[in-house]
Order: structure tokens, then C-alpha cells, then sequence
């Protein structure tokens, strides 16, 4: 196996290390959050400093997307969909921060940064107080307005039937 493009010469074999920092998922139930916590007090300087650039100074949006506000819109003919209005599980926008964010060097925040930026977030987004400790045990406990905003998906390798389809009709001939 190539460890590397025969053709530019770029890559190389992933170390350990690297496989490890990339090696996570957090389930909506909260399994695979790691040790840390942040409120979303904590969170302003990490978020002026490496968020608000992209994002606007409370989440409005900016060069990218609203993060806060939305909330009512999704039926509107344009719908806001942000942290507040659209994403069903808590759990994810820290999987989303810890993976993606920062969008120039993603995956450099400690995991203390990336609960308190959650906080931050869920606290613009009128879900959790200020001062409310976000932790791999509260996180998952939070209610997004939009959790059962979705449409479950009724493919069988994916969760189960909710109806079985309807028998094709035939027509009898004489």
C-alpha cells in the first residue's frame, strides 16, 4: 500500500498520535464526551479571539454562519438554522467545535475551550444560563428546542419501518 501519492509525492503514513486525535465520536446520548467543563462565562475570550472573526461578536454571523437567533423560523419562507433552531442534540455541537473549529487550525482547542464555547452557544441561544456547567454528564441532558424536529428515517438498515409500503395495485383483465 502507498503511504504517499506515487504521483505528487505528499502524505505520509499517520502516526499514532494522529490516529488517536482523530479517532473519536460523541453519540447524542453523550458516549465518548471526555473529561472537561466550561460555562459560558468562561467562554468569551477563547470566543473573541477565535470565533467571532467568522461568526460576529454574539453569534449573529459574519463572513459565515448565524449560530444564535432562528428560533421560530424553520417554516418561515427563510428559514434561520442555527445552534438554537435547528440542531437536535447538544452533544453535537461540541463534536462539531472539537472537530472543525477553529475553521483555519481545527481540532487545536483544549477540551475545556470546546464545553465552554458549547455553553456560550447554548446560553446566546436562550438554553442554558451563563453560569450553567456544561460537562460530559450535564451536556447530554440538554434539550434542543428542535429535538423532535426531524422526520425519523424508516430505510431498515438504519432504524426500524415505521410503515410497511403499500401493496402494488394490479388490474384484472377479461
Amino acid at each position: 500500500m502507498w503511504a504517499q501519492s506515487p504521483t505528487y509525492s505528499v502524505g505520509h503514513p499517520a502516526t499514532p498520535d494522529e490516529i488517536r486525535a482523530w479517532d473519536s465520536s460523541v453519540a447524542p446520548d453523550g458516549t465518548g464526551l471526555p473529561e472537561g467543563s466550561g460555562t459560558a462565562a468562561q467562554a468569551l475570550e477563547v470566543y473573541t479571539n477565535r470565533c467571532s472573526r467568522c461568526h460576529g461578536s454574539k453569534g449573529e454571523g459574519g463572513d459565515n454562519e448565524a449560530l444564535a437567533g432562528g428560533v421560530g423560523s424553520l417554516t418561515s419562507p427563510k428559514p434561520l438554522r442555527t445552534v438554537g433552531s435547528y440542531w437536535p442534540y447538544a452533544t453535537t455541537i461540541w463534536d462539531y467545535i472539537n472537530r472543525a473549529m477553529p475553521f483555519n487550525q481545527p481540532g487545536i482547542l483544549a477540551h475545556d475551550q470546546v464545553y465552554q464555547l458549547t455553553a456560550l452557544l447554548l446560553y446566546w441561544n436562550g438554553i442554558v444560563g451563563e453560569n450553567d456547567v456544561i460537562n460530559a454528564k450535564t451536556l447530554p441532558q440538554v434539550k434542543m428546542p428542535n429535538r423532535n424536529g426531524f422526520v425519523p428515517d424508516a430505510r431498515p438498515d438504519v432504524g426500524p419501518a415505521k410503515s410497511k409500503p403499500a401493496k402494488k395495485a394490479t388490474s384484472k383483465t377479461k
